[in-house]
């Protein structure tokens, strides 16, 4: 399977909302690398390749529109989102006449973020990629199929519940590396209060006896931090 990673360029000089709209595409399955003003996030565009560019409008040394401008004229196919906490129509209908595939008004839920940003990718690559098999994963001798929560040991099929399914791709999305215990709960859960924790360590429970069948795959425990999938 080919896993298809896109590189996404946040400009966002809101230093915690930035940081929690970086981690949480991240933990969604894209390459999302943060920028905190406008001419850092041009200069980032000249040396590296991106998908996609979410861009907000007010930024220090460059503004959006401008970034936008000098972006396009660099890509003109690069999609581009903005997002700004002005909801005049002046200000989207520029917007959209520099090009933008999106404007979000501030304050939006980075669910609402994330999804806008596959409906976009998609449309835009629709033809450059097999989506279906961005759903399908291989764990050892497991084939994990998220679109129908099935998950395939040998001839044998283990039917999963939705948010085992969920908490499984997050897990196969970040393998080998640690899924945040705080992240992956607002993802799946919508916050990571206590209860939901004591939920998650449930789900990752019936995961592991799911996955018992191959020795070399293993949900570790990270403590006070999160879970690793690891596979040898």
């Amino acid at each position: 399977m080919k896993e298809i990673k896109y590189k996404i360029l946040l400009v966002e000089d809101e230093y915690n909302l930035g940081n929690v709209i970086r981690d949480y595409l991240n933990m969604s399955g894209y390459e999302a690398t943060i920028f905190y003003d406008g001419e850092a996030g041009l200069n980032a565009f000249k040396t590296m390749k991106f998908d996609l560019c979410i861009l907000d409008i007010m930024l220090p040394k460059l503004d959006g529109f401008s970034l936008a401008q000098e972006i396009k004229k660099l890509n003109n196919n690069i999609p581009v989102i903005f997002l700004s906490a002005k909801s005049m129509k002046e200000d989207r209908i520029k917007g959209f006449k520099l090009g933008a595939d999106d404007y979000i008004i501030k304050p939006f839920s980075t669910e609402e973020l994330s999804l806008r940003v596959e409906a976009i990718l998609k449309r835009v690559n629709k033809d450059k990629y097999d989506t279906n098999s961005e759903n399908i994963f291989f764990i050892g001798k497991y084939i994990f199929d998220y679109s129908n929560f099935s998950l395939k040991f040998e001839d044998k099929i283990q039917n999963l519940t939705n948010r085992e399914a969920d908490l499984l791709k997050l897990l196969c999305i970040n393998k080998n590396k640690v899924l945040l215990r705080n992240i992956a709960m607002k993802l799946i859960w919508g916050n990571d209060s206590y209860s939901n924790g004591r939920s998650m360590d449930v789900f990752i429970t019936k995961l592991r006896k799911y996955l018992k069948n191959d020795t070399k795959v293993n949900i570790l425990n990270i403590h006070g931090t999160g879970f690793k999938l690891t596979v040898e």
